[in-house]
């Protein structure tokens, strides 16, 4: 590093901490932190278990904003320290040291700003996340068993919290679906990348002959609403089914026909969920999965484009990917969107899903 590129890359460094300081609304993130902190110092706080929880969600909401970018407002200015000390001093040996802090600064900084990508209307909301099991059959269930761990994963490494609503076990292995809500600040922004078909080469545990399959499994994506956002349904236009929820057996299984399967019978959408004792609860939950996806289908009618929010719909098999994952007879997961690989399969079906995300979000193909 050069005395000019040190100056260079401290200025737009400071540029670029004041615009994420607006775009992420710091400072009412830190008003808001500190009256959340003061509720939950009240005596009663504890009264409510069901507000308790909201307030507490909000908060770490908050300080997962907050924290981060004061970690590096600190990092900078202690970087900025010593860029101000390397071009007063002249000194070689400072400035490899400020070459070597900029290296760290700089990919911490990159990290934080992928979050200016992420600027639709819906980007900043919790998602439903839905993962069907395609053509392969039994290898496809259990395809969906996989992903849904290797997202988990990605979950927790994002600092969101996922709740399962819905799941539909394989008749031999895996599942046939599953639903969760996944909750945590721009969840939907990101969780939207991964929306399409996923495609996986391997040795089928389930061949006795120790053969290579395909399998396929879907993964569908869409915002959790926003109040202010208004979906009139008729009653009228609703089949409304109710069915006794799948458990482990046992003790667990639930003997009451609590689970909801709600049809818009003009649409053909369908939406379930069975995770809750109550009917009531998942019923309500069902509705407000219902409302999403039929926004959702406005939103492709108002624009004439049918990847306006969902993507294409395609036939959940060969030709329609958006990546592939092969395990047999190489070690290779490539993004066919984005032309993003790697050989390291273990990390990636262990959640390191950042690098195939955050080339997607950069492309720019989230802001068709």
């Amino acid at each position: 590093m050069t005395l000019d590129e040190l100056k260079s890359n401290t200025a737009k460094s400071a540029e670029r901490m004041s615009f994420l300081n607006s775009f992420l609304g710091i400072d009412e993130k830190r008003k808001k932190r500190a009256e959340l902190e003061t509720r939950m110092s009240d005596p009663n706080f504890w009264n409510s278990r069901e507000k308790a929880q909201e307030t507490i969600d909000a908060l770490s909401l908050c300080k997962n904003a907050v924290e981060p970018f004061d970690i590096l407002s600190k990092d900078l200015a202690e970087f900025m320290a010593l860029a101000e000390l390397v071009i007063e001093s002249q000194d070689e040996d400072l400035l490899k040291d400020a070459a070597s802090a900029w290296i760290s600064l700089s990919a911490n900084l990159d990290k934080l700003e992928m979050l200016s990508y992420l600027s639709g209307r819906f980007d900043r909301n919790s998602s439903y996340f839905t993962i069907h099991a395609g053509a392969g059959g039994t290898e496809s269930c259990d395809w969906v068993s996989i992903l849904l761990r290797m997202y988990r994963r990605w979950f927790e490494n994002k600092g969101f919290k996922d709740e399962i609503l819905d799941m539909q076990a394989g008749d031999e292995a895996g599942y046939k679906r599953v639903t969760l809500l996944v909750t945590g600040e721009f969840a939907y922004g990101y969780l939207k990348a991964e929306r399409g078909v996923h495609r996986l080469v391997r040795i089928s545990p389930f061949d006795s002959n120790a053969r290579r399959h395909t399998s396929f499994a879907s993964v569908d994506v869409f915002p959790e609403l926003n109040d202010d956002v208004e979906i009139e349904v008729n009653e009228a236009d609703l089949r409304v089914d109710t069915y006794r929820s799948s458990g482990a057996g046992g003790q667990y299984v639930n003997r009451t026909d609590s689970a909801i399967r709600i049809t818009h019978i003009p649409t053909g959408v369908t939406v379930s969920c069975q995770m809750e004792r109550s009917q009531h609860k998942n019923r309500s939950t069902a509705m407000k999965m219902l409302k999403a996806k039929l926004y959702e289908l406005k939103e492709e009618e108002k624009r004439k484009e049918a990847d306006a929010i969902r993507g294409e719909k395609a036939e959940i098999a060969w030709g329609s990917q958006i990546r592939s994952y092969v395990l047999h007879p190489y070690q290779m997961i490539k993004d066919l969107r984005t032309d993003v690989e790697t050989g390291n399969s273990a990390a990636v079906l262990d959640g390191a899903l950042d690098i195939f995300v955050d080339a997607w979000l950069k492309s720019g193909a989230n802001r068709k």
